[in-house]
């Protein structure tokens, strides 16, 4: 067994070492067996290492809890990724408080092209989920991957929609991975294995007490590339994964509701504060992500004919076409071989032709099929 990756699990073992603890223990002393063999005065010297630290450091008891927790993994087929590991997910690794190991099982990629986290309340509405499902019905266009928390309301219909639309869907857990909660959701966790899977920072047999949740938020944070807020009370857990996700710079995003209906309240105060993007269809979610809108399956390897354009529009237009994505003007000009300063002519009359739509970050899409063009269609 590779003795520094044991060193590192047995430092989760440790009470008082969390995360940040951890890696600057590891950063300090040179790896994680190294901080095992420092010395009590050394392990003192460390920002945030005291008396009672140190010496459960140098007991080396937890050693013995770490091989024990090895074995449990293999046993029941969940991987225990380490900060350090290459395949520990990167948007995580990018946040300050990131858990320095992971518990993970499934089929499950946390590096998919596009991570949505939903997130609500308990006591889910009629509206609310009429919401929920759209969203996820124009998510399966985009195969993104949906990620919640696996509890009452919101959540387990998210992860229910995602695996009905046949997205893959990721529960983060304030559990050990063994725990279900609540434990009427297991059936859909199974599911989940399949098409998705589990996460949690937790050891085997943490129960979900309720301090371990505002913990698990910030991983639901930390992992999505947008947060979508679909109902919400004035307080509740919801609005702490939003503040999160805000603090991570992420994009969050919260569905308008009744002044009159409680479970709005949060959602409506997000958007009042300028802390989320007003959603009223996947488009909106679109827009703000730069997301291209998905072209229908049956013109996906042709384009239109431009031969009623100039030379030079003609260019940018099946430059923008053959894109996978909305391109920027420094991309767009280096594909089509244009100048800058002639390209930005060109942008300018496509747009007022209404052929092409100007995105955030001063990229440019294609419309389809050109407004009052030829809708005849060539093979690329």
């Amino acid at each position: 067994m590779d003795q520094n990756r044991l060193s590192s699990i047995a430092l989760h073992f440790i009470p008082g070492i969390g995360g940040r603890t951890l890696r600057q223990l590891v950063t300090y002393c040179g790896s994680a067996q190294d901080v095992f063999r420092a010395s009590r005065t050394t392990l003192l010297q460390i920002p945030g290492v005291g008396p009672v630290t140190a010496d459960a450091i140098r007991q080396g008891r937890s050693w013995k809890h770490a091989e024990e927790e090895l074995t449990r993994a293999r046993k029941a087929g969940v991987s225990m990724v380490l900060y350090t590991d290459p395949q520990y997910p990167s948007r995580l690794r990018t946040i300050e408080d990131a858990p320095s190991l992971l518990y993970l099982q499934g089929n499950l990629n946390l590096e998919h092209k596009k991570i949505v986290a939903v997130v609500g309340t308990r006591r889910s509405t009629e509206y609310g989920t009429t919401c929920l499902e759209s969203l996820l019905e124009g998510l399966a266009a985009h195969d993104a991957l949906v990620l919640s928390g696996l509890a009452y309301g919101i959540d387990i219909q998210a992860h229910r929609l995602a695996l009905k639309y046949g997205l893959s869907t990721v529960g983060v857990l304030g559990s050990g991975i063994d725990v279900i909660y609540p434990a009427m959701h297991s059936d859909t966790a199974r599911k989940m294995l399949q098409q998705g899977g589990l996460v949690t920072e937790n050891p085997f047999g943490t129960k979900p007490d309720a301090h371990n949740f505002p913990a698990r938020n910030r991983i639901i944070a930390g992992l999505c590339d947008a947060l979508v807020v679909v109902e919400a009370a004035d307080k509740g857990g919801a609005l702490i994964t939003a503040d999160l996700a805000n603090g991570y710079f992420k994009d969050v995003f919260a569905y308008p509701g009744s002044i009159r209906q409680q479970y709005s309240n949060g959602c409506n105060q997000l958007i009042k504060a300028h802390k989320a993007n007003l959603l009223t269809s996947v488009k909106d979610l679109e827009y703000i992500m730069n997301w291209e809108t998905p072209r229908p399956v049956a013109v996906m390897n042709v384009a239109p004919a431009y031969s009623d354009y100039e030379p030079e529009e003609q260019a940018v237009l099946r430059t923008l076409w053959e894109s996978a994505a909305p391109l920027m003007i420094d991309a767009l000009s280096g594909r089509s071989g244009l100048p800058p300063g002639q390209l930005a002519s060109i942008l300018l009359t496509l747009e007022l032709k209404g052929i092409i739509t100007p995105m955030p970050g001063s990229a440019y899409r294609i419309n389809m099929p050109a407004p009052g063009k030829s809708a005849a269609m060539a093979v690329a």
